[in-house]
């Protein structure tokens, strides 16, 4: 059942994820927006841009909760919004990390050059590479933008998509 124009799909889930899981709603996402949407590319593009959110805020959570949103909107035809949206608590050095990348991020006018930098940076560490959220802007060809309140961080990946299931 496709999206017809004006039409949203969307979901919420607020829970407490774990590595395992993060997996699980990858799939669901798949599945869900396949059936929504009938444009493989796009649906791949969303479920690894969720996959790479949910997973941080898995990896970075302080108390264990994540408020997790996806959704697209049919805004034209062939047209579709996609926002998707984390929301966790964390450390102070893991927001002092993710805004100093995030910067650096916002700064690249080339999103897979900077993805690249990430790439060979994280050759040789264990924690905070950011190499998702370079992924989530170079592969998935969404913006990345962080908002910080207090311990609370929100996430968000977003992109129109134009000429969706075009021959």
């Amino acid at each position: 059942m496709a999206l017809r124009e004006g039409d949203d799909a969307f979901f919420e889930l607020n829970f407490s994820p774990s590595v395992r899981l993060v997996s699980t709603v990858r799939r669901f996402v798949t599945s869900f927006y396949d059936q929504i949407v009938e444009d493989a590319e796009l649906t791949s593009k969303v479920a690894m841009a969720t996959h790479e959110l949910l997973e941080n805020a898995v990896r970075y959570s302080t108390d264990g909760h994540t408020r997790l949103q996806v959704g697209i909107r049919h805004d034209g035809p062939r047209t579709y919004i996609v926002t998707i949206d984390t929301t966790n608590r964390t450390k102070k050095k893991h927001v002092d990390h993710l805004s100093a990348l995030m910067e650096e991020m916002q700064g690249a006018s080339n999103a897979d050059d900077f993805y690249q930098v990430l790439m060979r940076r994280s050759l040789g560490r264990k924690n905070e590479s950011g190499l998702g959220l370079g992924r989530i802007r170079a592969e998935a060809e969404m913006t990345v933008t962080h908002q910080i309140e207090g311990d609370q961080v929100h996430l968000r990946a977003q992109a129109r998509f134009d000429n969706v299931g075009a021959p």
